[in-house]
C-alpha cells in the first residue's frame, strides 16, 4: 500500500478518548487550514463507531463554521440522538480551541430492498484517457511559482482526473458543469464504512470550484475568497472508493456571495452510488484585479 493511502487510513482511524469522544490529527502538508473533506470523513468515522455494524450511513448534512487549525488535534463529540428499529441518528460536533468548527447530522439504516431507479451516467472518456490533476497543477506551478506559493503539490491519497480541467491561472468563463474521475491511489481494506468515509473525503475536492466557472475566477486571485459553508451527501448503492468513480458536477445558482453546487457520483459501470450538494462562500472583492 502506498504511503499516502496508508496515511489516509491512519487519518480516519480516530482515537477513542472517552465514550462518544474521539480525537484526530491532521497531516503536516503545509496547508493553511484543514481540508474540509478530512473533517467530513473523520466526523463520519466518529458517528459510525457508535452504530451497530448492520447499519450504514445513507445521508449526512454538515456545516463548516470555522477554519480548522492544522497544528492541533480535533475533538469529535458524538450525540446519540436516536436508535430506532430501522434508522439510527447521530450528531457530531468537531471542536478546536474550545469552539465548534464543524457540526454534522448523520442517518444510518439497516439494509432493505425496495423500488429502484437512477439517472443514467453521462458519456465520459475513460480514466486512462485523462491526466491526473496533480500533474496538471505541477505544470502550472512551474510556470507561475509565485501564484502557487502556499499551495503544496504533495502526493495525495486521492487520484483526481478532471475531464475538462480549469486553467487556474487564466480561467475562462464557461458553463457551470464539470466532470472528473476519482479514487484512492491504492486498494483499501474491505470495510464498507471505510469506503463511505473515504468517499466523503473525496467529495469535497472540487465541488465548490464548479460555481466559479461562469465567472472566470480562481482561488489563486488575490481578490477572491472561497470556503465551504455546508456539505450534504446521500449514499445510494454499494461501491468501492478505490475503484474509479465519475464525479458529475453542476452549479444551478450563485447569489449573495454564495455558490450552490451539486454532484452525482457513478461507478465505472454506470451505477449511481452517491450524490452530494454543497454551498460555499464565493466572495469577490473590489477592485476586480486578477493576479497574472
Amino acid at each position: 500500500m502506498s504511503r499516502p493511502v496508508q496515511q489516509l487510513i491512519d487519518l480516519l482511524d480516530l482515537e477513542e478518548i472517552e465514550k462518544n469522544h474521539y480525537r484526530a490529527t491532521s497531516p503536516s502538508e503545509g496547508w493553511q487550514r484543514v481540508y474540509g473533506g478530512q473533517v467530513l470523513g473523520q466526523a463520519l468515522v466518529a458517528a459510525s463507531r457508535t452504530v451497530d455494524l448492520d447499519r450504514h450511513a445513507h445521508s449526512l448534512h454538515g456545516y463548516f463554521m470555522r477554519p480548522g487549525d492544522m497544528t492541533v488535534p480535533i475533538l469529535y463529540k458524538v450525540d446519540r440522538i436516536r436508535d430506532g428499529k430501522s434508522f439510527t441518528t447521530r450528531r457530531v460536533v468537531a471542536i478546536q480551541h474550545g469552539r465548534a468548527i464543524f457540526s454534522m447530522a448523520i442517518s444510518f439504516q439497516v439494509a432493505e430492498d425496495g423500488l429502484s431507479h437512477q439517472f443514467d451516467m453521462p458519456d465520459a472518456p475513460p480514466p486512462d484517457a485523462v491526466r491526473d490533476e496533480r500533474a496538471l497543477r505541477a505544470e502550472q506551478a512551474a510556470k507561475y511559482p509565485d501564484l502557487f506559493a502556499g499551495h503544496p503539490n504533495v502526493e495525495r491519497p486521492i487520484e483526481f482526473r478532471p475531464i475538462d480541467p480549469l486553467d487556474m491561472v487564466h480561467p475562462e468563463k464557461r458553463p457551470p458543469r464539470q466532470m472528473a474521475w476519482m479514487k484512492s491511489r491504492d486498494r483499501l481494506p474491505d470495510d464498507p464504512r471505510l469506503h463511505q468515509c473515504v468517499l466523503a473525503y473525496l467529495s469535497d475536492w472540487s465541488l465548490l470550484d464548479t460555481a466559479t466557472l461562469p465567472h472566470g475566477i480562481s482561488y489563486l486571485q488575490s481578490n477572491v475568497q472561497m470556503a465551504s459553508l455546508d456539505h450534504a451527501m446521500w449514499f445510494h448503492r454499494p461501491f468501492r472508493a478505490d475503484e474509479w468513480l465519475l464525479y458529475v458536477q453542476d452549479s444551478p445558482s450563485a447569489s449573495g456571495a454564495r455558490g450552490f453546487n451539486r454532484g452525482l457520483i457513478y461507478s465505472q459501470d454506470g451505477t449511481l452510488v452517491a450524490s452530494a450538494t454543497q454551498e460555499g462562500l464565493m466572495r469577490l472583492y473590489q477592485p476586480t484585479t486578477a493576479r497574472n
